[in-house]
């Protein structure tokens, strides 16, 4: 594959942003909504798809981009591309706390699968698309769906996640469970698959949910410590108006006062 070859760095600790430095002409994909700031002379263009290479012509990019559809994205990416003379940057931000990472496609057998909210952005030339989960159990009860993304090429990719990243190397045969909504990415010759917990008491009151992740080597898993569904629960659970306590918000608990 053709990718574009960009250099970029990372700034930030738990509320990351990442700067791509683009030579003349070069471009970078990304999704919608995810800019944070960019130089003068980049111009920015939205596109359906990812503007890879696609010999289907028309029909090809439409059903390309339908695809997205299926994961929950937009039916259309934005590209960032540097007219201007000289090198010119673009940053993109998480969209909540946590790590990008910085995956080279070109080290990775041309393909990374990953949650489909994962993407952040990458070099113009990178395929992103879906992968079908083929097994029933993996479909039904693994947290993501039938459908996961799917990155190829070999350029540079950025995924997030939210919390700490922990990536893992598998040896062959070697297997990893991990709570659903923890996975974030995997090498393409992980093999995925779903598991029961065990025992009734443990699926009902443990906590933990009824099915983990189960990973087989050879390959690369990354892994995150706060999934954004397991932050989102528990900032619901703490509204007032679900229950939650009125008096932790400290200087809230004054205001309070004068609404009673």
């Amino acid at each position: 594959m053709n990718n574009h070859e960009i250099d970029f760095k990372l700034y930030g600790d738990d509320m990351q942003f990442v700067e791509v430095e683009l030579d003349p002409q070069e471009t970078v994909i990304a999704e919608a909504g995810s800019l944070m700031m960019m130089d003068n002379e980049i111009t920015m263009e939205t596109i359906f798809g990812d503007g890879s290479s696609n010999p289907g012509g028309l029909v090809g990019k439409l059903l390309g981009a339908g695809k997205r559809v299926i994961t929950g994205e937009s039916l259309f990416m934005t590209t960032f591309t540097n007219q201007g003379v000289g090198k010119k940057h673009v940053s993109f931000a998480s969209p909540y706390p946590g790590k990008i990472v910085p995956m080279d496609l070109s080290e990775m057998n041309s393909k990374i699968i990953c949650q489909k909210d994962a993407f952040l952005a990458a070099a113009k030339g990178v395929a992103v698309g879906v992968e079908f989960q083929r097994k029933i159990g993996t479909g039904f009860f693994g947290g993501e769906g039938f459908i996961m993304q799917k990155l190829e090429g070999d350029g540079l990719a950025f995924v997030h996640a939210g919390g700490t990243i922990h990536q893992r190397e598998l040896q062959p045969g070697e297997k990893l469970r991990v709570d659903t909504g923890c996975l974030v990415a995997m090498t393409g010759d992980v093999d995925y698959n779903i598991e029961f917990v065990g025992g009734i008491k443990t699926a009902l009151f443990g906590g933990e949910g009824i099915f983990f992740a189960t990973l087989s080597g050879p390959g690369t898993v990354w892994v995150q410590s706060l999934p954004f569904s397991r932050l989102a629960s528990k900032v619901f659970a703490a509204l007032p108006d679900k229950g939650g306590n009125k008096g932790e918000g400290g200087i809230g608990g004054v205001f309070d006062l004068f609404n009673k």
